[in-house]
């Protein structure tokens, strides 16, 4: 509220400065030097007014930041307080103790899920073994059907005919 009335007044003396400042300027016109003098050294006396008020709206401004600012400090403060009784509960419900045994847990079924893992992977015999590998090898078989050999001997080979007669005549070929 102090800012505002210093803002106020501030703006009161600016307009009065230019008023005086105008009515300086016709004294002169008319010949009236000592009373443009005087006049200029109120105008001066104001303007040093206007500085200081000035200088104290700054000095309000910068308390109220400062005020703002320690209002979010102290906010601050009271999240980290709620935080730290949060963690003091917390750290009463579970004790290190109780921490420790549940990893000890986790890393006992970790383990036995490992043994049976173990188990289960090399519970097959050499039998077995064997009995997937044929069945490998019969699965590849039926897969890869090969043609039956002709049980008739084949062919004795004919000689072919000779490929020059077959080849279009070099004149032919040229004129086309």
């Amino acid at each position: 509220q102090q800012r505002d009335k210093l803002r106020q007044y501030q703006k009161r003396l600016s307009l009065g400065l230019e008023r005086e400042r105008a009515l300086a300027r016709q004294l002169l016109k008319d010949g009236k030097k000592e009373k443009a003098m005087l006049l200029l050294k109120k105008k001066r006396y104001q303007e040093q007014l206007l500085d200081k008020t000035e200088n104290q709206i700054s000095n309000l401004e910068r308390m109220v930041q400062d005020i703002e600012f320690t209002q979010i400090e102290m906010k601050v403060i009271e999240g980290l307080k709620i935080g730290n009784e949060c963690l003091n509960k917390m750290h009463q419900v579970m004790s290190i103790e109780e921490v420790e045994r549940i990893i000890g847990e986790t890393q006992d079924a970790v383990e036995y899920q490992r043994q049976i893992d173990e188990l289960l992977a090399g519970s097959l015999t050499e039998e077995d073994e064997d009995a997937i590998l044929e069945e490998l090898n019969t699965i590849t078989q039926e897969q890869l059907e090969l043609p039956e050999v002709p049980l008739e001997p084949l062919p004795e080979k004919i000689p072919e005919a000779s490929p020059v007669k077959n080849r279009p005549k070099p004149e032919l070929v040229a004129a086309s």
